[in-house]
């Protein structure tokens, strides 16, 4: 697993890398801590890793965690998750979004 913070996500993102970001919080808090262009796939879903496969098109896309900080072990756990269910490329966006917000990322609101 690897780790990408806000500048890292943004400067790939700007050079039209593919990269799909997967909030691993809840419905309810993902509503409040979505970056725009993030998906939803609750760390609690049953089938999470199957779900993140489907959203990003395999096991060998380009996948980045996040939830909605640092302190959250959220996105963590989902990066492990992955890497053992054979994901090649799954980095944790520790900072989540709040350092998204902090490095004056927008939050996409419903």
């Amino acid at each position: 697993m690897n780790t990408m913070n806000a500048q890292q996500l943004k400067e790939r993102h700007n050079q039209g890398e593919r990269l799909t970001l997967i909030n691993t919080l809840s419905e309810d808090n993902y509503e409040k801590t979505k970056i725009p262009g993030s998906v939803n796939v609750p760390l609690e879903a049953s089938d999470f890793e199957k779900r993140v496969e489907q959203v990003i098109g395999g096991k060998n896309q380009p996948v980045v965690v996040y939830c909605a900080s640092a302190e959250c072990p959220s996105s963590d756990k989902a990066a492990k998750r992955l890497d053992e269910a054979g994901f090649t490329e799954v980095y944790d966006f520790e900072g989540g979004a709040k350092e998204w917000q902090e490095q004056g990322g927008q939050l996409a609101t419903a």
